[in-house]
C-alpha cells in the first residue's frame, strides 16, 4: 500500500513539475491567453518570406482563402508571376511605336545585371500596433498587425512600405488571411481601418 502511494505521490509530482514548466517557461512562446508575441514573430515571418520571394513559406504561412488553393498551387502561381521575362511595357492606345523619323524606340525593361532584372533590396522587418480585429467581408476574427521594412531600388533613394496584415489561428499555427498595402501611416487605427 505505501509502495502504491509513494508512486501515485511522486507520478502526481512529476506532471505537475512538467506542467508547470510548460505554463510557466517564457522560452515556449505565449499560451491561447496571451497571443501578442506569436502573432507579431509570424507576422515578422510572412513578411520576410514575401520580401525574400520564398514562395514556399510564403504560402505555408497563408490561410487556405488567401493563396485560393493548395499550398502547391500557390507555390506554382508565385513562381510563374516572378520568374516570367520581363517583356516591354505596353504602349498606350492612340500612341504609335515610333519616332517622327519612322524609327522606333527600345523597349522599357528592367535593370539588366549580370543575373537578370535588378530587384529591390529589403531591410529587416519589424511588426507592431497588434490589435483584434472583428470579422469583416469574408475574413474570420483575429488580429492584425502593422509590419514594416524599408525598400531599396538599385540607384534610386529608400522608401518605407507599411502593409497592415490580419492573422488568424488555422491548425494550431497563426497564418496570414488578409493584406493591406499602402497604409499612411502608424497605429492600430490605420490597422482596423485597412482591414476592415
Amino acid at each position: 500500500m505505501k509502495r502504491t502511494v509513494a508512486v501515485l505521490i511522486t507520478t502526481g509530482l512529476l506532471v505537475g513539475a512538467v506542467a508547470g514548466c510548460s505554463s510557466s517557461s517564457g522560452k515556449a512562446g505565449p499560451g491561447p491567453a496571451n497571443p501578442s508575441a506569436a502573432v507579431l514573430a509570424a507576422a515578422t515571418a510572412y513578411q520576410e518570406a514575401v520580401n525574400s520571394r520564398s514562395w514556399q513559406a510564403v504560402c505555408s504561412m497563408s490561410s487556405a482563402s488567401l493563396r485560393s488553393g493548395t499550398v502547391a498551387q500557390c507555390v506554382a502561381n508565385n513562381t510563374a508571376v516572378t520568374s516570367a521575362p520581363v517583356s516591354p511595357a505596353p504602349v498606350p492606345s492612340g500612341i504609335v511605336g515610333s519616332y517622327a523619323d519612322g524609327s522606333t524606340p527600345p523597349p522599357i525593361a528592367s535593370t539588366p545585371t549580370p543575373s537578370g532584372p535588378a530587384y529591390a533590396s529589403d531591410s529587416p522587418v519589424t511588426a507592431s500596433d497588434l490589435v483584434a480585429v472583428p470579422a469583416s467581408g469574408g475574413h474570420p476574427a483575429g488580429y492584425g498587425v502593422l509590419v514594416q521594412f524599408t525598400v531599396t531600388w538599385p540607384g534610386e533613394a529608400p522608401t518605407t512600405d507599411l502593409r497592415a496584415l490580419r492573422l488568424v489561428q488555422a491548425g494550431g499555427a497563426w497564418v496570414v488571411d488578409q493584406q493591406a498595402d499602402s497604409i499612411s501611416g502608424g497605429g492600430t487605427d490605420q490597422v482596423l481601418s485597412a482591414l476592415g
